[in-house]
């Protein structure tokens, strides 16, 4: 098979990918079939690519860790769901990066996501959180918690460590939907770009020049330490995933939690009776049943590999589908039932490999303070509108809702 863009206007005997989900946390049903097969070939949406799709769990675990798979950009074959501008192939951080680069730069930002480090943040996190609640509290009901809580809080957060000013929230918000969201135009795409490089640029002369206490001086400073000469490809790609990525899949999964808990009400009774002790395996469960990332681990082949009788042949584009594998009844029994109890690490919801989340001590934080303490503090929160019946980001990058409008006993 030689993997190649399919001519406009030419016929499809498949369905394009990627799927609808049959609700929020139930996978597409076109997955039942691919589930069986492990790998299977689909057509891209947008692109029109031809790929490959990996969903058993064993499977995307060794080829997340197979030294002849890349996830570098610059393949033609790349698995974009759209067709890329030159900046989503050259300019990107880590992410997409092979090694021996992925780990130079990726240690540059590793410094402030240590888990000691996102232990020293809290009490901070902890004051934020409780300021937002604070805030929808004067607030007349309903209203979209995802816009007012779930997008505001890691923003604040990621801001803070970026050392940007609160009153430019905003602009990365809707930037970040644009770039992730799943419905803009190539020209949105590149417009957000060019907007988002000018703000960074104007914040790296700024922190050359008065260097503080965040994530981007402490980043110059290392480079320096090391010896190295930074490049401001490499700060512009480090916050540009860090604004992007440090808060909307936060934010999705603040809001999908949420929302998961109040549907399944006697779990949210499990953790309000022992906040302290279930909160760590509620997050992971919550993880897994969302796994907001389900499209967003693609792969390129660098040579040709066989995979259960199938040739995935060089420079063939690959896509891991999280979801199918945090559904396998081996790894997870009941695998589509909620059951906070059993939350484990073992899930994908972070990815897996050299490119695991570098965030993910940090996300977890942020999860575990929101859900410790907004049930806590609104007990008669509730949804304002049928689950089903709120839009949800099909087709997105990260998957989420689009709003969470909730009530309450004012």
């Amino acid at each position: 098979m030689t993997t190649s863009a399919v001519e406009p206007g030419s016929a499809q005997a498949e369905e394009t990918f990627p799927y609808q989900r049959q609700c929020p946390f139930t996978p597409p049903k076109q997955y039942d079939d691919m589930i069986d097969e492990d790998v299977v070939q689909v057509t891209l949406t947008g692109s029109g690519l031809r790929i490959w799709t990996i969903s058993g769990y064993h499977t995307i675990k060794k080829i997340l860790t197979d030294p002849r798979i890349s996830a570098s950009r610059k393949h033609d074959n790349f698995p974009f769901y759209f067709v890329a501008p030159p900046e989503f192939r050259t300019e990107t951080s880590f992410i997409g990066y092979d090694n021996p680069e992925h780990t130079r730069t990726r240690r540059k930002a590793a410094v402030t996501f240590t888990n000691r480090q996102v232990k020293r943040l809290r009490p901070r996190i902890q004051e934020i959180v409780d300021e937002y609640i604070d805030k929808i509290l004067t607030m007349t009901p309903p209203i979209d918690f995802h816009r007012e809580f779930s997008l505001a809080v890691p923003m604040t957060v990621i801001c803070e460590l970026l050392g940007i000013p609160q009153d430019e929230h905003d602009f990365f918000i809707n930037h970040g939907t644009c770039l992730l969201g799943g419905h803009s135009t190539p020209e949105q795409r590149q417009a957000a770009i060019v907007e988002v490089n000018a703000y960074v640029d104007k914040l790296i002369t700024l922190k050359e020049k008065e260097p503080g206490d965040d994530l981007l001086s402490r980043a110059m400073a290392e480079y320096a330490a090391s010896g190295e000469e930074y490049t401001r490809r490499d700060l512009f790609n480090m916050i540009r995933l860090l604004m992007n990525g440090g808060h909307e899949t936060t934010a999705s999964m603040l809001s999908l939690g949420t929302a998961c808990l109040l549907e399944n009400p006697d779990q949210l009774q499990l953790l309000l009776d022992d906040p302290q002790g279930m909160i760590e395996p509620a997050v992971e469960e919550l993880v897994r049943i969302a796994t907001i990332g389900d499209t967003a681990i693609p792969r390129v082949a660098l040579e040709d590999i066989e995979i259960g009788g199938k040739t995935i042949k060089a420079g063939d584009g690959i896509l891991c589908l999280a979801l199918a594998g945090n559904r396998d009844p081996e790894i997870f029994p009941e695998p589509e039932k909620v059951i906070l109890a059993r939350g484990t690490r073992k899930h994908l919801g972070f990815g897996h490999g050299l490119h695991h989340c570098i965030g993910a001590d940090l996300a977890r934080l942020e999860m575990e303070l929101v859900w410790t303490t907004l049930f806590q503090r609104i007990p008669s929160l509730r949804l304002a509108k049928p689950f089903l019946e709120i839009p949800r980001k099909e087709g997105a990058v990260i998957y989420g809702l689009w709003e969470l409008p909730v009530t309450w006993d004012a």
